[in-house]
């Protein structure tokens, strides 16, 4: 049950690899008391690798797509790693504002930076969730089964 928390935590903390954590938390489960199919653990195996795969592309295609700079795209990185320190709004909002300044140094008006940042930001908020929701759908499994493993 740790596991998933720690990874329901890493779904919004950059340095914490979410759902694997929730993954391990289930195969540690599945050792223990082996509840769950074959099929089961396929399965999210295969989600897992999705939401990650995911996490990794979706913001950078939001960013080519809406015309985000490499800077823009390094100053969000940069922004998000700084905002770390002061809380889940700080990185989000590092995010946002690494990317305007990243495009701004990049000589892009104001107007293209603040729409480069916004959809950088949208495309990470995106993958957050598609990240809480595999590692949410986990622990649910996870916790279920730990539960009725003592009764």
């Amino acid at each position: 049950m740790l596991l998933c928390i720690i990874g329901l935590i890493g779904c919004v903390i950059p340095l914490l690899p979410g759902p694997p954590l929730n993954l391990a938390g289930l195969f540690l489960v599945q050792y223990v008391h082996k509840p769950y199919e074959t099929q089961t653990l396929i399965i999210f195996g295969i989600l897992t690798t999705i939401a990650l795969v995911i996490d990794y592309l979706l913001p950078i295609w939001f960013a080519k797509k809406f015309g985000a700079t490499k800077k823009g795209i390094w100053g969000s990185i940069i922004g998000m790693f700084i905002g770390v320190f002061f809380t889940p709004v700080g990185m989000i909002l590092g995010l946002f504002l690494g990317a305007v300044i990243g495009d701004l140094m990049s000589g892009r008006t104001s107007q293209k930076a603040s729409r480069s940042g916004t959809a950088i930001f949208l495309g990470t908020l995106l993958s957050v969730g598609l990240k809480l929701g595999v590692s949410g759908l986990i622990s649910i499994f996870v916790f279920y089964e730990s539960i009725f493993m003592f009764i």
